[in-house]
């Protein structure tokens, strides 16, 4: 349960229709089984001790008691058990029968929530047996002792921050007015939902989609337990289809047509941090009319199941990756159009130096030039050639502003460069940060003054990830008058280039960009060795796959750096050693936190995904707040750095 973590047991038992006794049995092996997997929340489905197709069977008070006795046979073997467990049955009231969930732990009955929505259409005639729930808490004799009854109640563990739970029954689901909003906006963040949903052609997507929409719709967890196969009698199959979901994703499911369980952990920090940034949520009225019972349960650290994609900003099946990168295309070119429309300008000055993101800035301002029906040569592409520029990358760019229909310019920089140096009493030798600045601020004003010139717009090609890091030189490379590579990371950016490379129905711009992918990332800023770059940027900043990996949770999640240290574990492993991921988190909060400054006062620039660092809209962050407090997180009280 360390960071937030609490692993979750959708469980479908094969029953007995109306057999308490033999079913109770069943429910109490399998809690012992989720139990000992670790499992804190333990949901069984409707009606789950008797059975939900037992009919007007619901009405003899033999099944009525034997499922009482039965729920505390549940409850006594639940001792010693370090979960919340919650199973169905029938309860008689005043003269009523309630379809109920019984909510279960460490040996007593929490509470009892009855199913608010009693439905009777098609093949459900639940409204012949059952009373529909009362909304006010009341109490209820359960053996020896009064536990509460009704709706609106939630159950808080007192010792797992933020994990609240609150109930709803099948059908509550499928309504406009579910339970389950209201026990969200009063606190839950996981609702748990016990079902006997019958198979129908197609309704398993359906049923998906509503556990989705209702966790995404909720910012919750939501878990989904369904009656399976022993519960299939005269017109109607069970098959079982466990769902587990967390803010619009499912975690997991079952297979449909089989009993057993399934497990998700659930991240209730993320939750929360979600509801925080949205700052819309919640306020519900009513709240005063909840019932909120707490329970505690032991602390310790959850063995995590959950996977974690190395790659986070990159979809991982094949056609969605194909889809959102042609929609990124579209947001960078529509934003340039945007922005050449409103200036009036026909002409875009692009740096082109052979790398990725010169690359994918040029092939976006294609797309954009296009879209306006404009003469590509309005594009100026200029290559600026200096001391680390290699025949590799200087002839990429060449050819690729020839194949694209590019106007190519050439400017060596290199003697102006030097004037420069003599100007600053500069040591040509000396390859230190200057001399490499030098470089790029010097391509920054030629691009800035050929756009003056022409009535042009000069086009950024800087990365967010560079951005996050800072790997750019203030008023260099940093500065532009439209940004289109802003909102894209680095791991992304290799994608868009290389789904344009396979798309563009054009061999020769495929084969160059092709070699673009294969050029190391490198600001080419050093003198080469060998004829090759002797400047890596990942060598010198760390691989940027872990960077975007950092990046995604810090801002996306507000995960604190021991979690994401401990999550990037997970992801990279058999990548990346702890020793590695630990080295590169540091460099990243060191950079991230110094380099604010040059993100305070960036130029416009398309936004593209939930995470984005533009100083008007997504980061509002001080250029000047320490790091300490995040990076002391990486320490163990030893001294020595961990990933918690």
């Amino acid at each position: 349960m360390r960071h937030g973590f609490i692993k979750v047991a959708a469980v479908t038992p094969k029953i007995r229709v109306a057999d308490p006794v033999y079913n109770a049995g069943e429910i109490c092996r399998l809690m012992a089984q989720a139990g000992d997997r670790g499992a804190k929340l333990i949901v069984f489905p409707e009606l789950s001790l008797t059975g939900y197709t037992c009919g007007d069977l619901f009405l003899q008070p033999r099944l009525l008691d034997e499922a009482k006795r039965q729920l505390l046979r549940v409850a006594a073997a639940s001792a010693g058990r370090d979960a919340l467990v919650m199973a169905g049955l029938p309860l008689e009231r005043e003269g009523k029968v309630y379809n109920a969930a019984a909510v279960i732990q460490d040996g007593r009955v929490l509470g009892i929530v009855p199913k608010a929505n009693i439905p009777a259409y098609g093949e459900f005639y639940e409204g012949r047996q059952f009373a529909a729930g009362n909304r006010q808490t009341v109490p209820f004799r359960l053996g020896d002792r009064e536990v509460p009854f009704g709706t609106d109640q939630l159950f808080v563990c007192r010792n797992v921050p933020g994990f609240v739970v609150g109930c709803e029954i099948c059908e509550d689901l499928w309504v406009a007015q579910s339970p389950g909003t209201s026990h969200a906006l009063q606190g839950a963040t996981v609702l748990v939902n016990l079902s006997a949903s019958n198979e129908t052609v197609g309704k398993d997507e359906y049923r998906e989609l509503l556990v989705r929409s209702a966790s995404a719709r909720l910012l919750s967890g939501y878990v989904y337990a369904s009656a399976g196969e022993g519960e299939s009698t005269q017109d109607l199959v069970f098959g079982g289809h466990n769902l587990i979901a967390e803010n619009g994703v499912i975690l997991a499911q079952g297979k449909r047509f089989w009993c057993g369980a399934v497990y998700a952990d659930l991240d209730i920090q993320r939750l929360l941090q979600e509801r925080r940034r949205m700052g819309t949520f919640g306020g519900g009225e009513g709240g005063q009319a909840y019932v909120k019972t707490s329970f505690c349960l032991k602390f310790g650290e959850t063995q995590l199941e959950r996977k974690f994609s190395c790659t986070p900003f990159v979809p991982a099946q094949e056609e969605k990756r194909q889809e959102r990168c042609e929609e990124i295309l579209s947001i960078q070119a529509y934003g340039l159009k945007k922005r050449l429309e409103h200036t009036g300008c026909q002409t875009a000055v692009a740096g082109l130096s052979g790398g990725l993101d010169s690359t994918l800035a040029l092939l976006v301002t294609v797309r954009a030039f296009d879209l306006m029906n404009l003469d590509r040569k309005g594009i100026l592409a200029v290559t600026m050639p200096c001391f680390g520029t290699t025949d590799r990358t200087y002839g990429n760019a060449c050819r690729m502003a020839e194949i694209v229909g590019a106007d190519l310019l050439e400017i060596d920089l290199r003697d102006a460069v030097v004037r420069h140096f003599s100007d600053i009493g500069q040591n040509p030798d000396d390859h230190d940060v200057t001399y490499e600045n030098s470089q790029a601020r010097e391509r920054t004003q030629v691009l800035m003054d050929l756009a003056n010139q022409r009535n042009g717009l000069v086009i950024g090609t800087g990365d967010m990830s560079e951005l996050a890091l800072g790997w750019a030189t203030y008023n260099g490379d940093h500065m532009s008058m439209y940004g289109v590579n802003a909102g894209v990371p680095k791991t992304l950016v290799r994608h868009l280039v290389r789904y344009y490379a396979d798309t563009c129905g054009d061999r020769e711009l495929k084969e160059v960009l092709e070699d673009v992918l294969d050029t190391p990332v490198s600001p080419e800023l050093l003198p080469p060795q060998e004829g090759k770059t002797a400047q890596k940027t990942e060598e010198l900043v760390g691989p940027y796959e872990l960077h975007d990996f950092f990046l995604y949770y810090m801002l996306r999640w507000g995960f604190p750096p021991d979690k994401i240290c401990r999550v990037a574990k997970q992801a990279f492993r058999g990548i990346y050693g702890e020793e590695t991921i630990l080295k590169w988190l540091k460099v990243f909060y060191r950079r991230f936190f110094s380099q604010q400054f040059k993100r305070s006062c960036l130029p416009d620039g398309p936004k593209i995904g939930t995470v984005a660092l533009s100083p008007r809209g997504d980061l509002r962050m001080p250029s000047d707040a320490c790091p300490d407090i995040w990076l002391a997180s990486l320490e163990t009280p030893d001294g020595n750095g961990g990933c918690g």
